[in-house]
């Protein structure tokens, strides 16, 4: 796929991946508009990039989707989504009494797993017109097997995942030109993952080759530690899910 000239939409682009993305997609030769719920660090964004046009919305709010579209629209529209935008509330609980538990999941559904549906059914009719055009949307190696420390967001991913592989089907049987990328990073160093134990990358490697997947029309993009998970969890589920829940993060459940 090519990306220069390309204009993508990058939901949760102020910070952290989504910032790493926005910069990279630059250098590539694309134009980028970027979403976030806070004003203060797209405003950084933007002074730190001043190409990049932010838009303040929540990927959680039909309301607000439904204002991104029509904004996007009278812009002239996009080439790509790029469904970053994701929420994790840490450590949930399962086995105790949690008043915020089912709060907190539904957080975590709505703006993981529908938000990516809601922005997809309204924007799917736009890329559908442009000569070349995508959806990535990034699901998670816990999609495969998950963390205790974070249950409900890794089942919003594994939604993710599974919703991601049955539209680019869908699409692919109905004739549709729109490509369906799907990212599965593994740990990332970024403040989402701030406190979690294990071995992670920085968000330009993983930008990096989501760009590069983009590139050569991979439309499954594992990176890292997610290759490793993916093979294991085929053939030696039970390893994959141990090694994902260790010791370190089984002491951390019982403190």
């Amino acid at each position: 796929m090519e990306l220069k000239g390309k204009t993508i939409l990058i939901t949760g682009g102020s910070a952290g991946i989504g910032l790493e993305a926005a910069k990279q997609f630059i250098t590539e030769g694309a134009k980028v508009i970027i979403t976030g719920r806070d004003q203060k660090k797209l405003d950084l964004a933007k002074k730190m990039h001043p190409s990049i046009t932010t838009i303040k919305s929540d990927a959680s709010s039909r309301e607000a989707a439904v204002a991104l579209y029509n904004q996007i629209n009278e812009m002239g529209g996009i080439d790509i989504l790029y469904n970053n935008a994701g929420i994790m509330n840490g450590q949930d609980n399962l086995g105790f009494s949690n008043s915020k538990h089912f709060e907190k999941a539904a957080m975590e559904i709505n703006t993981n797993y529908l938000g990516v549906i809601l922005l997809n059914d309204l924007f799917l009719d736009m890329l559908k017109n442009r000569q070349e055009a995508a959806i990535i949307n990034t699901s998670s190696i816990l999609s495969y097997t998950p963390s205790n420390l974070v249950p409900t967001y890794s089942a919003s991913k594994a939604a993710v995942r599974f919703y991601t592989e049955a539209l680019r089907d869908h699409l692919q049987i109905i004739g549709s030109r729109i490509k369906i990328f799907e990212l599965l990073p593994p740990l990332v160093k970024t403040n989402m993952s701030e406190g979690m134990e294990g071995k992670s990358i920085t968000p330009d490697v993983l930008i990096d080759a989501l760009i590069k997947g983009l590139k050569n029309n991979t439309y499954t993009i594992r990176v890292g530690d997610t290759k490793a998970i993916y093979l294991l969890n085929r053939f030696l589920p039970k390893l994959a899910y141990k090694l994902l829940n260790h010791k370190g993060i089984t002491a951390r459940l019982q403190s």
